[in-house]
């Protein structure tokens, strides 16, 4: 593999009605295997996935990077924590189970844990590999088959997942992909066959799949957009608060739905917190994906390119000074001249009205805001249709609990951002969606429970 910015790497041919339905059936047949083994037979193939992806890892990277655009650094950590999460569900396939009730007379019930069926997995482009992993391992562990259909911008590493699902011995068919776009999904979440669809995306697109899937009582989990406020106290450690809103808003050049990109600063220390975040941002070094010490590498397409760039330009028009970047980049490697390469922009001068402030931009662009009071900040940070995360920071436990506690977001952090640890729920509040990745809680969405009454004397009749 080489880097290719702005050619075209492969080309895959869109699966139509019929290759859904192929996909679909393939997946139902393993999923008569699959469901019948016992949760400690799953958990060691799991295992073995997750053990050929552990030492495929600098390959699988590679392949994410030419995939995505992100540093080859960045994709390695997306590798690390898939393995991790298919390690993680493995543990817990062994683990599932129902309750025993007593009741009167020696009667008892129980419960049973029971898997949907052939469960949809539809990704975004991106963290490919990654959303794949989040989404097929514990569907896998619950004992369901899936069929995952990746973004059409990256569709290459989820085939390599497949392929390394079969290697590790589930029943052929347990894991299928189809390739293609909106028309593609539609046929999937219109299919008779499928019993549950998990979606990440774009609000929009979140909202056509709840109504397909509504069309056929299809339950749904949807991790969608974000515009998700850090708060930056006047309390806090400098230099871990600065750390936190680069993290916040630089991976993955910004393409990250969970990013705190609405940073606001309390006034005390405006100038001197947003001096030293602009002075971090320009050193960031941009360039070839592949290198080791490149930290941002290209965006995913020209229109995307162009899209993000549109909303530095409103921007300006609506009064916000650029404090540094936001402009295109040619790296000085004749070969990278056609990526699509920016640098990374911090925006001051913002005010709450400013669509920049308001609307997803999805890329490298950082929109600080001051603020004076906790009260005054709380309510900022929650005047906004999204509620996927949000970040404190501050010296004050108390504050900083307090504050997470009136956030109206489902993911929140205190003095650090964007960690995904698979053992915590990952999902959002209000447009941002519902239903949760990774944690055991994800179980609940990959599960259904059967409730069985079992009476120990007569039945006694009222007729």
């Amino acid at each position: 593999f080489k880097t290719c910015p702005g050619r075209v790497l492969c080309k895959l041919p869109c699966s139509g009605e019929k290759e859904v339905d192929l996909a679909v059936q393939s997946a139902k047949a393993a999923f008569k295997i699959w469901s019948q083994m016992s949760g400690m037979e799953r958990c060691r193939v799991m295992l073995e996935a997750a053990r050929i992806i552990r030492e495929q890892r600098d390959e699988i990277a590679t392949m994410e990077t030419i995939n995505n655009g992100k540093s080859i650094f960045e994709a390695r950590v997306d590798i690390d924590i898939s393995w991790q999460c298919l390690e993680y569900y493995a543990g817990l396939a062994g683990s599932l189970a129902g309750e025993h009730i007593q009741l009167p007379g020696g009667s008892f019930g129980y419960t049973r844990r029971e898997p949907l069926g052939v469960c949809v997995g539809i990704g975004a482009w991106n963290y490919p590999f990654q959303i794949a992993c989040w989404k097929a391992g514990p569907a896998l562990a619950c004992g369901n088959a899936m069929v995952f259909k990746p973004s059409p911008f990256t569709p290459i590493s989820v085939v390599r997942l497949a392929e390394i699902f079969t290697e590790a011995g589930v029943p052929k068919g347990l894991f299928n992909v189809v390739q293609g776009g909106a028309a593609t999904g539609q046929f999937l979440c219109h299919h008779p066959d499928v019993a549950k669809i998990s979606f990440t995306g774009s609000v929009p697109t979140g909202m056509k799949i709840m109504e397909m899937a509504a069309k056929g009582i299809k339950p749904v989990t949807l991790e969608l957009g974000g515009k998700s406020p850090l708060i930056i106290f006047s309390d806090c450690s400098l230099d871990n608060a600065v750390n936190g809103a680069l993290m916040a808003n630089f991976l993955t050049q910004g393409e990250v739905c969970c990013n705190g990109t609405r940073v606001f600063v309390e006034r005390k220390i405006l100038d001197t917190f947003t001096k030293e975040v602009v002075k971090r941002t320009q050193k960031i070094k941009i360039g070839d994906p592949l290198l080791e010490d490149t930290r941002m590498g290209a965006l995913i397409n020209r229109p995307h390119l162009n899209r993000v760039q549109g909303f530095i330009k409103q921007a300006k028009e609506q009064g916000a000074e650029v404090l540094c970047g936001g402009d295109l980049y040619v790296p000085d490697d004749p070969k990278l001249k056609n990526g699509y390469y920016m640098r990374p922009c911090v925006l001051g001068n913002c005010k709450d009205d400013m669509t920049c402030v308001k609307e997803e931009i999805f890329g490298p662009v950082m929109s600080i805001l001051p603020f004076d009071t906790e009260e005054e900040v709380v309510e900022r940070a929650n005047d906004t249709k999204y509620g996927l995360a949000g970040g404190v920071f501050t010296r004050d436990i108390q504050k900083a609990h307090r504050v997470v506690a009136a956030l109206k977001a489902g993911m929140c952090f205190i003095n650090n951002y964007n960690a995904s640890p698979v053992e915590l729920p990952f999902g959002g509040y209000k447009s941002s969606g519902f239903g949760r990745e990774n944690g055991r809680a994800a179980i609940e969405y990959y599960s259904q429970l059967k409730t069985v009454c079992v009476e120990m004397g007569d039945v006694e009749s009222v007729f």
